[in-house]
């Protein structure tokens, strides 16, 4: 008997005992589903974290003024402004791998309205003119802040394209005024869509340039109040040469910052190179985890595979002997059975297949997470599902084939 043959025949066995067949496929469908779809999430997770991390410069650093409670901003105050443009320039001045520092400002309270409309949870914020090189802002209309803007506090802006949106609909933006409470702001460009929204990793918030109205830092500083307990800026970035490492100049900066604020622990060093290895860990952790579960799954399928089988051999002790009695070889009656297992096996990680890419599609749509179902995961699951189907049937295989031909046609 070739293995063609023995496919065929366990096929038609498969097919003369559907329940029976179904049922024993189940352990098999579901652990090759659960494998495929919690890879998928796991990858989707850190992909999005990729980009995040992207957005936010795997080559920066940034001191951010830390947010505590206002009864203790007052204490901290008693000995530090809080983040200022000092900051910046003493990094600047002491570390020799820093490229440039560009400070960030967050205009807060505001309220904004165009002619047409208003956008009341858009974020407006005061950035240096090289805000573009540093982040990769792109513009798809009208151009983006310049030196000129920052020097002379000028009242211009970039919008996102949400914004765009909101206050001018899909007629012309560039060129067009909007109000950020009692000052007019003419818009000068607007930036290309950065495909994520406002999110966190690791607890720092990441926000989307979709939703943000960016205004030349001067203008920000020379024509918003800020709230007197509040730092001078609210986050200063520091951009590195490549062959510098973000850990080791954070450490200096660090010390730096905190002898300047006095030891006040009122701001917080971010290195997107750290987040990014934090993520990749938690991600490997949560992958590993849930592949163990996936992988019990896969056990327990192998098991019933195997318990089918068993039952399978006892049902048809009188078709062995008459196979053996005839002139049918061992290897043929073990082929045979071994055939049966890699068949169920198989159409169940098929099946399976097909639901892990269901649920992580459900997933992506219900939950709003970012699946990527990978080749690795398809292969991996369905490559596994068929080995224990095949291991769990070579038990059973070599127990028909030793039997004795004269026992198993005495069988009942």
């Amino acid at each position: 008997m070739n293995p063609w043959d023995a496919f065929s025949s366990a096929m038609g066995n498969l097919t003369a005992h559907k329940l029976r067949s179904s049922l024993s496929m189940l352990g098999m469908l579901f652990g090759v589903g659960a494998v495929i779809a919690m890879l998928a999430i796991g990858a989707g997770a850190e992909r999005q974290a990729m980009a995040m991390i992207e957005r936010l410069g795997l080559h920066n650093v940034l001191i951010r003024a830390k947010d505590v409670k206002k009864e203790e901003l007052e204490e901290l105050r008693k000995k530090s402004p809080g983040v200022s443009l000092r900051d910046g320039e003493a990094v600047s001045e002491a570390l020799p791998a820093v490229e440039l520092v560009a400070p960030v400002v967050k205009v807060e309270p505001y309220k904004v309205l165009s002619a047409q409309a208003s956008a009341g949870d858009a974020q407006v914020v005061g950035v240096s003119w090289r805000q573009a090189e540093l982040f990769g802002l792109k513009v798809s209309e009208g151009r983006y802040l310049d030196r000129g803007d920052e020097r002379g506090s000028a009242q211009v802006c970039v919008i996102g394209q949400e914004v765009r949106r909101e206050l001018f609909g899909y007629g012309p933006a560039v060129g067009g005024l909007l109000k950020v409470n009692d000052i007019w702001f003419e818009v000068v460009g607007i930036l290309s869509s950065d495909g994520a929204g406002g999110s966190s990793l690791q607890g720092v918030q990441v926000g989307s340039a979709a939703r943000q109205i960016q205004i030349p830092v001067s203008t920000a500083l020379l024509k918003f109040d800020r709230d007197p307990l509040s730092s001078p800026v609210d986050e200063v970035v520091v951009r590195l040469r490549k062959d510098a490492s973000p850990q080791q100049a954070a450490e200096v900066m660090k010390r730096l910052v905190d002898r300047l604020h006095g030891g006040a622990q009122d701001f917080e060093i971010v290195v997107p190179e750290a987040l990014l290895e934090q993520s990749r860990r938690t991600q490997r952790m949560f992958s590993i985890v849930m592949g163990c579960i996936a992988g019990i799954s896969l056990l327990v399928g192998g098991i019933g595979i195997m318990n089918i089988m068993l039952a399978s051999v006892l049902e048809r002790t009188r078709e062995i002997g008459i196979r053996l009695a005839v002139g049918a070889k061992q290897k043929d009656v073990a082929l045979q059975f071994v055939s049966e297992a890699a068949a169920i096996s198989l159409i169940g990680g098929l099946s399976g297949i097909v639901l892990g890419v269901l649920i992580a599609k459900v997933v992506a749509l219900s939950a709003g997470w970012h699946t990527v179902v990978t080749a690795f995961s398809v292969v991996l699951a369905f490559g596994v599902s068929l080995a224990v189907g095949i291991l769990s049937g070579l038990y059973p295989a070599q127990r028909a084939a030793r039997l004795d031909p004269i026992e198993a046609l005495r069988y009942e």
